[in-house]
């Protein structure tokens, strides 16, 4: 049986990477910018920036405003610097690749003053999926997803885009999913060589990818490899959970589930910039207080300090 030194077993666990240092070991890396949505009802800017500010976020999901809307954005920009709360993510969730040629213009043209409106806001990107050729659901499952024609027409959108707005520094990014490309980190990264453009960037959201018993159970290295290869091009992050349930996974919330977060946090904040991790996808003030309770509690345990 071939030996294996010390340094290659530590490798291969990925005790080496600076995500599996120990909970007692000093963080030396960047501070956690940690954000989600509020539900303080008013349209003021400054208001909803010391909202952020009092649940202890740093980084906000888009308010409703406008592109059109140049005084309203002008005050958000204002009022979330004083709060040294940035604005990570404008979403445009529609279907890129709808089977109706007239709904996907409408889409494509949506999904393009999104991204106006991150370059004129100052967000860090716009996001969505690359879409899905299911007929019954925009994001559902289809075989057609992980094809060549799907690559190459996502590749296409994500060109028209970035070209049509031509960015300076926000990016248009693609959320990561477990039923369509990019669907892990190589897939991802074959997008960022396809589209060639720099305004296009990397969005990690781990819990999307987690679609099988070997990622569920090693999502150590899951994350590990992840952000090793994508560390360079991510621009923001979600926070989610991952639970087995009978023969599939189920998403829930932060500590809910079986993810590392001593890893993703790790990660995220080993990264040369501060990179934004949102939480999403709950419904109540109380599950969010929940969730953002255990990333905070996970952060102070592992010296991470909050932006």
């Amino acid at each position: 049986m071939k030996s294996i030194s010390r340094r290659d077993f530590l490798q291969s666990s990925g005790m080496i990477m600076g995500a599996a240092l120990l909970p007692s070991m000093k963080w030396k890396g960047q501070a956690l910018r940690l954000g989600g949505p509020i539900f303080l009802k008013t349209e003021d800017p400054v208001e909803l920036a010391k909202e952020h500010r009092r649940l202890g976020y740093s980084a906000a999901y888009v308010p409703k405003v406008e592109l059109k809307d140049t005084d309203r954005i002008a005050a958000l920009r204002k009022a979330f610097a004083a709060e040294n709360v940035i604005i990570a993510e404008v979403g445009a969730w529609v279907n890129m690749l709808d089977t109706d040629a007239q709904k996907r213009k409408k889409n494509l043209d949506y999904v393009t003053e999104r991204l106006a409106l991150a370059e004129e806001i100052g967000a860090l990107t716009c996001i969505d999926i690359a879409g899905s050729f299911n007929p019954k659901s925009w994001d559902g499952p289809d075989a057609r997803n992980l094809s060549k024609e799907f690559f190459d027409v996502t590749v296409e959108n994500c060109r028209k885009i970035i070209d049509a707005v031509k960015p300076k520094t926000a990016k248009f990014s693609l959320e990561m999913m477990g039923w369509s490309l990019p669907n892990d980190a190589d897939s991802c990264l074959q997008f960022i060589k396809a589209i060639d453009r720099s305004a296009f960037a990397a969005h990690v959201d781990i819990a999307n990818i987690i679609n099988s018993p070997e990622r569920f159970y090693n999502n150590t290295a899951l994350i590990n490899d992840t952000f090793k290869k994508l560390g360079k091009w991510i621009v923001s992050c979600h926070a989610k959970d991952v639970v087995g349930k009978d023969v599939h996974f189920a998403e829930t919330m932060p500590g809910r589930g079986g993810m590392d977060y001593v890893a993703y946090l790790r990660n995220v904040t080993a990264l040369p910039r501060q990179v934004p991790l949102m939480l999403e996808h709950l419904r109540t003030p109380e599950e969010y207080d929940e969730a953002r309770g255990y990333v905070m509690k996970v952060a102070k345990e592992t010296q991470i300090p909050l932006a």
